[in-house]
């Protein structure tokens, strides 16, 4: 088998699905639209894209999978600037007096996802 998607509930599927386009740099299907009930951000094969589907109760616990992103053009620290000018909350600071560690975000609807330290600042 071959992961497709990995979906996400959500109150509103355009305004999410956006707010992840602008995360990630990947686009939204051009076959989606505001007011659409399911939307697509489309990731670079062979990247499961992310696919946001409304439902009608809120969020109302820990997520029980979250993702756990790696910057790639920025540092830890840079990534969880940007991402909170986007519109992301910070929820818990894990990282070290010694560089490591992580920081947990919250997207727009409270959806938990951490950024890590990247590829050169682990220095691999």
């Amino acid at each position: 088998m071959i992961l497709r998607h990995v979906t996400v509930d959500c109150a509103e599927p355009y305004a999410l699905a956006t707010f992840w386009s602008d995360v990630t740099g990947w686009p939204v299907s051009d076959l989606d639209e505001p007011g659409d009930a399911e939307v697509l951000i489309e990731a670079p094969s062979p990247v499961p894209g992310i696919l946001f589907i409304r439902v009608p109760e809120g969020k109302t616990a820990k997520n029980r999978i979250h993702f756990d992103w790696m910057p790639t053009e920025r540092t830890r620290d840079d990534e969880v600037e940007r991402i909170v000018a986007l519109g992301a909350t910070i929820y818990e600071d894990h990282r070290t007096a010694d560089g490591r560690g992580w920081v947990t975000l919250l997207d727009p609807e409270g959806n938990e996802f951490c950024i890590e330290r990247g590829e050169a600042e682990r220095g691999t």
